[in-house]
C-alpha cells in the first residue's frame, strides 16, 4: 500500500491508483488539513482509494485524526481512486473563499466604519462566540490584535498586501468549469489573490477616480458592524453551498458515491475551515441525502432570508465607498440568480442562435429550434 498525503491533483491520483492496482498495489490519495496545529494535535483526514485499503488504514487514521466536540474522529473513507484528493481540493477552495470574505469584512470595518485593527479584533472575538464560531474567525482576531515589535504598528500594516497561493484554489475553479458548476465565490477569491500580486498594475492604477466618503459616526459604525456580520455569515453559507455542489458533481461524474453529510462531519475538527455550523450542514444532509443545495434546507434558507437586507446594504455601502467586495457581491449575485424566476440566458440563447445557428429550446413545446435570422425570420425545427 502506498499513501500520498500531499495536495496532489486528483486526476494524477486516479491515474496512479489505476496503474498500481494493475500491479496488485493499493494506492491511497489522502487529503490532510490542519496545518501546524493539526500535525501536533490531529488533522482532518480525507482518504480515497480502494475500500479494502481503508479497512486496514481506518483504525490508525481514526486514532491520529482530530476529534470533533462529540468525540467522533474527523476521518472517513471518501470514495474510490481520486475522491480523497478531490474533496481536499474543494476544501481548499472553500478555504480561499472563507479567507477572502473575512478579509472583505475587515476592510469594510476599517475603511467604512473607521475601526482600528485592535477594535476589529475585538469585534471578531465577539463574532466567534456566536454562529460565526470557527477557526479562521478565531485566528483573524489574533492576527489583527498583534502589534509589530520593530515598529509598534499593527502587524497587518507592516505586511505587504500581496497574497500568495499554492494552486489548490485555482484547481477548484478549473475543475468546476470542467464540470459546469458555478463556484463564483471561490473564483472571486482566487482572482482577488491574483490581483493583489500584480503590484505594477495596481501602482499604475493608483490615480483612477473613486468616490469621496467619510467614515461613519460611532453609532452608525456599530450598526454597520452588525450588518457586516450578517453579510459575512450569508456569504459563507453560499461558499459552502458552492463547494458541496462541486463535490456532488464530481462524485456523480466519477461514480464515487461521496457522502456529503460524512464530509461535513469530518470537517468539524482539525481542518482549516472547521466551523460550528458544519454540525448543522451535517444535519441537513443527514435529514435529506439528496438535498440539491444547502440553500434548499429550511433552516439555512430562513437565516439567509433574515440576513439578506443587511447583506444588500453592505454591498451597496461598499460600492458607494469604493471598497472592493468581490466575495460578498458574487455570493449575493449567486443567491439572487438561484431564486430568480427568469434569467437573461434566454437572450443569450437568442444571440447564439443569431450569430452561430446554435439553436434554442422553447418554453411551450419540446425540441430544438432555429430562427432564420438572415432570411424571413421564420422558425424551423433543428
Amino acid at each position: 500500500m502506498i499513501i500520498d498525503g500531499g495536495n496532489a491533483h486528483f486526476e494524477d491520483t486516479r491515474r496512479r491508483e489505476k496503474a498500481l492496482r494493475e500491479q496488485g498495489i493499493h494506492f491511497v490519495g489522502m487529503g490532510v488539513s490542519g496545518g501546524e496545529e493539526g500535525a501536533l494535535n490531529g488533522p482532518s483526514i480525507m482518504p480515497g482509494g480502494p475500500k479494502e485499503s481503508y479497512d486496514s488504514l481506518g483504525p490508525m487514521l481514526e486514532k491520529i485524526s482530530a476529534k470533533a466536540k462529540d468525540g467522533a474522529p474527523c476521518v472517513t473513507h471518501v470514495g474510490p481512486d481520486g475522491a480523497g484528493h478531490f474533496v481536499k481540493m474543494v476544501h481548499n477552495g472553500i478555504e480561499y473563499a472563507d479567507m477572502q470574505l473575512i478579509g472583505e469584512a475587515y476592510q469594510l470595518l476599517r475603511d467604512v466604519a473607521g475601526y482600528s485593527p485592535a477594535q476589529i479584533a475585538d469585534i471578531f472575538r465577539t463574532w466567534n462566540t456566536g454562529r460565526l464560531d470557527s477557526y479562521l474567525i478565531e485566528i483573524t482576531a489574533e492576527v489583527l490584535s498583534h502589534v509589530d515589535e520593530a515598529t509598534g504598528k499593527p502587524f497587518v500594516d507592516v505586511v505587504v498586501d500581496q497574497a500568495e497561493q499554492k494552486g489548490t484554489g485555482r484547481w477548484t475553479v478549473q475543475i468546476a468549469l470542467d464540470l459546469g458548476v458555478p463556484v463564483s465565490g471561490i473564483a472571486e477569491a482566487v482572482f482577488a489573490r491574483s490581483l493583489s500580486g500584480h503590484a505594477a498594475l495596481r501602482e499604475a492604477s493608483r490615480g483612477l477616480a473613486g468616490p469621496t466618503a467619510s467614515p461613519l459616526s460611532e453609532s452608525e459604525a456599530g450598526a454597520f458592524a452588525d450588518r457586516v456580520e450578517q453579510a459575512l455569515y450569508a456569504s459563507k453559507i453560499v461558499s459552502y453551498t458552492q463547494g458541496f455542489h462541486e463535490i456532488a458533481a464530481g462524485s456523480e461524474e466519477y461514480d464515487w458515491n461521496v457522502d456529503l453529510g460524512a464530509i461535513s462531519s469530518i470537517w468539524r475538527g482539525g481542518c482549516i475551515i472547521r466551523a460550528a455550523f458544519l454540525d448543522r450542514i451535517r444535519a441537513a444532509y443527514d435529514a435529506r441525502a439528496d438535498l440539491p443545495s444547502l440553500l434548499s434546507d429550511e433552516t439555512f434558507a430562513q437565516e439567509i432570508a433574515g440576513a439578506q437586507d443587511d447583506w444588500r446594504e453592505v454591498v451597496v455601502a461598499a460600492t458607494r465607498q469604493g471598497v472592493p467586495t468581490p466575495g460578498f457581491s458574487a455570493a449575493l449575485a449567486y443567491y439572487d440568480a438561484l431564486r430568480a424566476e427568469r434569467l437573461p440566458a434566454a437572450l443569450t440563447q437568442g444571440q447564439r442562435d443569431f450569430f452561430g445557428a446554435h439553436t434554442y429550446r422553447r418554453v411551450d413545446r419540446d425540441g430544438a429550434f432555429h430562427t432564420l435570422w438572415g432570411g424571413d425570420r421564420s422558425e424551423v425545427t433543428a
